[in-house]
């Protein structure tokens, strides 16, 4: 399989599967030897498109280093000024959600960030605390504060990096005490509460006045979420401050000019340049931005455009520039600047990405300055007229499909961005450049938006059916570009409860085809509806499937802002599988925590919810057997009632009895979703909040398999023939390559001393041929053979050169400049999971010293046919044997397996003549050095003869790579040529090949003759 050149590679150092955090069973067939799949890893396929951010910060002594830390995704860093980004936390954080950055300014090696989100959309995920590096981010250690799970603001003393300020908002979902701000003047070892105003509100933004760090403002946010409800605003919200470092604090919220109560969400500034002057933006009745010139004694209203305090639960940000005393900025959907103290926001500044969440401004440079928005982190030099761009792989993914294309597709829709289709490989040809990430990548829209699902028309790969918030639902031929909505009730909502919908649509409603009737489109309010003729009308097959609690359908947003979309509306059948068995089963799984079947398909409905499914339990995914027709896989969370336990049922018997499978899975990992295995039933994959797991025996036990991906939510997880694909909610997508190794795991491979894998079909000139193999102990030599069908030898690969205990083999790629690099590593030797890739070529032509040639690689032989083969290891005394097919590529129109190989012979017969012609040469030069010993004028006439022949089949003037365009090319050039024009492509040789053929063959058989003659002198004879 062809390897992707990620900009990020995630997989650094290949964690390997790994024991669970919980307790698990004895059973004999889990894979507790990590040494088994060693060697396999995620590949992250992209798209390189930025997701959300909340927190990014820089230093003013290291210009071109920034941090950004996404949202499911980890910390990322740039030491280029933002022209490139890694993540720097893989491996070594417990949580993908990184909410805040802090540099210290001092000591620029000294980091902390912040876990959890604090701005408080419908899908935020939670942290495990605070983390710090001191070593700019080569390490990480978690220094406290746990349980807060949404942390809004660090901020470290401008001048000792040991006092470092958080401000913590607390669990989103319920009450807990780890809330308010905390206070560390040892570098974390220590922390103290010195702002808290009880278990229900938190703190929502912290500012140190740098002149003066014993100042401090913070604010408070009563808030708190349910799966149908936002709800923030009380009694407890405030602006507050410190003036001894945090042991004592003063409300501002009722000083002089502030609004009158109640409030909400507040944001709070201070000017380096006047630490008298305060900026405050309040989420109030008459809400808006408030200024306050004596340090917060008195406030003015200044402001109260709603463009800058809408939807204040996701934004109320604000920053004063370092450098001017009434400079400041405001955050929202938009980027504002105001130069007059905040009267007027006049100033629009554009960044890639809308909906804007942080703001780092250099103190010393406010041209320099990085920012946090909904596509990532970005970099301005020029006080925010231009910006780098957010390509990196951070998209959050809310579902996946992969397409019926080859090799296939994976189409998901990104959380605030467009739906969008990613090649898993071998799409190449249409890839578009991309300037600044030095590398191609080629991705389309598929209709719909950011929330929905998306289903491919089983009978029409060009077409897509797409949803997203607001019912929306589209039709897409991207053969054409064309779209059409076809939404089942296209009556558009927005603003109002759940209780006031006829139809209540979920911000991520099911879109799936029946595998059984692929004219039967399904989708889902609370009811679920049916189209056999591609949207054009819809039938209700349910009735309302769900609890519909009345207490569940209201209002959402606040005492004071309302906000009501996808998200909030609850009550909706959430999850739906038709069987694969039968046309009339289907299973449906409702938000509110219910499950039904219908066995004639809708004329009746029985609830099936377990016994021990709690209400308000949001069933995310169902998965119906391919191997059972009774039996169906559920994975539940219920992480929005502030239960972040794993929640995974499964039944044989069509929802009569349901066991509950959560052995092994650890403790938070809440699960998104659950697949069977194509193939090997009883083979199940689950992907949860922390990453993957695998169950070798029906879920009776779990264990990780994270195999090198980095901690983050795994949102949906597909199956296909011989790959795992993940949609990530921050980290895009990956594939797990060829799972051979993991469906064919057993007590009886467990214990051998070697196993050969069954390898998957090659696809010539798109997937290469990968043979995978184990060994219980490194080995003295592997020796890897390929034949053909009739047991003929074709290559032949030995690890005497390869590097055994895991160092890197030779290179395996040939290098564009070099056409005589080495294409195919030598086979591993090591303890645990080997792979070798072999490129199917066939051994390549005859070089020589100093060869130059163009538009040819004669070292590179010819490409195996079509056809059949096997593949031979002898390793550790044993020889182990395993059938493999080349396949044509199925999109290849009119090329039969016959017209390939009659190009294959043609090639090998080009290759011959080849080697002929460069071993003429390589027998010449050697006859010429022994002849030259003597310097006799006998000597010398054969010297000259054979100099004619030599350079009638190589340009002998050839020392540079730029030599041909002033000496003409020769015979053995003409040669390689005519093969490498033979193989470029899969098709019959054209009529001209074979008229070249016969004429260059003639004239190499006329050289050879001549050279012939030469060597039947008695000179010659006699050397």
């Amino acid at each position: 399989m062809k390897l992707h050149h990620c900009l990020i590679l995630t997989a650094l150092g290949g964690l390997l599967l790994t024991e669970p955090a919980a307790a698990q069973s004895s059973s004999p067939v889990l894979a507790t030897d990590s040494l088994h799949f060693k060697g396999m890893t995620w590949r992250n396929i992209g798209p390189n498109r930025g997701g959300r951010s909340l927190g990014s910060s820089g230093s003013s002594s290291r210009k071109q280093e920034y941090y950004f830390g996404a949202v499911g995704g980890g910390l990322w860093k740039t030491v280029d000024g933002g022209n490139t980004w890694a993540p720097v936390t893989d491996g070594q954080l417990q949580s993908s959600s990184v909410g805040a950055v802090a540099v210290s300014e001092t000591n620029p090696d000294v980091v902390y960030i912040g876990t959890g989100e604090t701005q408080f959309r419908g899908n935020i995920m939670q942290g495990d605390g605070v983390y710090k590096t001191t070593d700019a981010g080569k390490t990480w250690k978690n220094i406290g504060l746990k349980e807060t799970q949404a942390i809004a603001r660090v901020r470290v003393h401008p001048t000792d990096p040991n006092t470092v300020y958080v401000a913590a908002l607390g669990h989103p979902y319920g009450p807990n005490e780890e809330r308010g701000v905390f206070r560390t003047t040892d570098g974390g070892t220590t922390w103290k509460k010195v702002l808290y105003k009880g278990d229900k509100a938190g703190a929502a933004d912290l500012i140190i006045d740098p002149t003066n760090p014993k100042v401090i403002y913070a604010s408070i946010w009563q808030v708190y979420r349910t799966p149908y409800k936002m709800w923030g605003g009380g009694g407890a919200c405030g602006l507050f401050k410190s003036t001894d470092g945090g042991d004592t604090w003063t409300e501002l919220t009722n000083k002089p000019g502030m609004p009158k109560g109640p409030v909400g969400k507040i944001g709070v500034t201070v000017s380096p340049v006047d630490p008298n002057r305060v900026w405050a933006i309040v989420e109030a009745n008459d809400g808006g931005v408030y200024r306050s010139d004596d340090a917060g004694m008195t406030w003015k209203y200044v402001n109260s455009e709603r463009k800058l305090r809408q939807r204040a639960f996701y934004y109320s940000r604000i920053y004063a520039d370092p450098k001017d005393k009434d400079g400041v900025y405001c955050l929202n959907v938009g980027f504002f600047k105001s130069s007059d103290g905040g009267v007027k926001f006049d100033k629009t500044i554009t960044v890639p990405h809308g909906d804007n969440h942080d703001l780092w401004i250099d103190p010393t440079d406010p041209m320099r300055m990085v920012s946090s928005n909904d596509g990532g982190g970005t970099v301005s030099v020029n006080g925010g007229k231009t910006w780098t761009d957010e390509n990196f792989p951070t998209a959050q993914l809310y579902h996946i499909t992969v397409t019926n294309d080859f090799p296939y597709h994976v189409a998901g829709a990104q959380q605030d961005n467009s739906t969008v289709a990613v090649a898993s490989e071998g799409w190449n040809h249409m890839q578009a450049r991309s300037n600044s990430l030095k590398k191609s990548e080629r991705y389309y829209d598929v209709g719909g938006g950011e929330s929905g699902y998306i289903a491919q028309d089983p009978k029409n790969p060009d077409i897509f059916y797409a949803g997203s918030q607001g019912a929306l639902l589209t039709r897409y031929n991207r053969a054409t570009g064309q779209v059409r909505d076809v939404q089942v009730y296209p009556r558009f909502f927005s603003g109002e409860p759940s209780s006031a919908l006829p139809e209540r649509w979920q911000w991520t409603y099911p879109i799936v085809f029946s595998p059984v009737d692929p004219n039967r489109l399904y989708v889902c309010s609370q009811h679920v509806w049916m189209s056999t003729n591609e949207g054009q009308s819809w039938q209700k097959i349910s009735p309302d499937l769900t609890l519909a609690d009345t207490a569940s359908l209201g209002k959402s947003g606040g005492v004071i802002t309302m906000d009501m979309n996808g998200p909030e509306i609850y009550a909706t059948v959430f999850a739906l599988a038709p069987s694969f068995h039968d046309v009339n089963t289907i299973w449906a799984g409702s938000d509110d925590g219910l499950v039904h079947i219908t066995r004639d398909h809708g004329k009746t409905w029985q609830n099936i919810t377990p016994k021990d499914l709690p209400k308000h339990t949001r069933i995310s995914i169902i998965d119906a057997s391919r191997h059972k027709p009774g039996t169906a896989y559920i994975a539940a969370k219920r992480y929005q009632m502030d239960d972040r336990a794993p929640y995974l049922w499964k039944t044989d018997d069509y929802g009569k009895t349901w066991k509950k499978i959560v052995t092994g899975i650890g403790a938070g990992h809440y699960a998104h979703t659950v697949r069977e295995d194509l193939t090997k039933p009883g083979l199940l994959y689950a992907g949860t909040e922390h990453g993957v797991y695998v169950s070798f025996n029906d879920g009776d036990n779990w264990q990780p398999m994270q195999l090198g991906l980095p901690d983050t939510q795994i949102s949906d997880l597909i199956v296909t023939e011989k790959d795992l694909v993940i949609g990530t909610h921050g980290r895009s997508m990956y594939v797990l390559d060829d799972v051979a190794p993991i469906r064919e795991f057993s007590p009886e491979v467990a214990k051998a001393d070697v196993h050969f894998f069954k390898p998957y079909s090659a696809v010539r000139r798109v997937q290469n041929a990968v043979f995978q193999y184990y060994l219980a102990k490194p080995s003295d030599k592997v020796k890897i053979e390929i034949l053909d069908s009739k047991g003929n030898l074709v290559r032949s690969f030995d690890s005497v050169d390869a590097p055994a205990g895991g160092e890197k083999a030779p290179a395996a790629e040939m290098e564009e400049d070099n056409p005589r690099a080495p294409r195919v590593k030598p086979p591993t030797k090591n303890a645990g999971l080997n792979r070798f890739e072999w490129d199917m070529r066939y051994p390549g032509a005859t070089e020589f010293k100093g060869m130059i040639v163009w538009s040819a690689r004669p070292t590179m032989g010819p490409l195996a046919p079509s056809g059949k083969y096997q593949i031979r290891l002898t390793t550790a005394g044993k020889t182990l044997t395993q059938p493999f097919e080349i396949k044509l590529d199925p999109r290849l129109k009119g090329v039969s397996d016959a017209d390939v190989q009659e190009q294959f012979q043609l090639a090998i017969k080009l290759r011959d003549q080849t080697s002929k012609a460069n071993d003429a040469v390589v027998q010449i030069r050697d006859l010429k050095e022994k002849l030259g010993k003597t310097n006799s004028p006998a000597n010398k006439k054969i010297i000259e003869q054979l100099s004619i022949v030599e350079e009638n089949l190589y340009q002998i003037r050839n020392q540079s790579g730029q030599d041909p365009l002033n000496f003409p090319i020769k015979l053995n050039n003409r040669l390689a040529s005519l093969w490498r024009s033979v193989e470029t492509g899969d098709a019959k040789p054209t009529d001209g090949s074979y008229k070249v053929y016969e004429e260059l063959s003639a004239e190499l058989n006329q050289h050879l003759g001549e050279l012939e003659s030469i060597l039947k002198t008695k000179t010659i004879k006699s050397l």
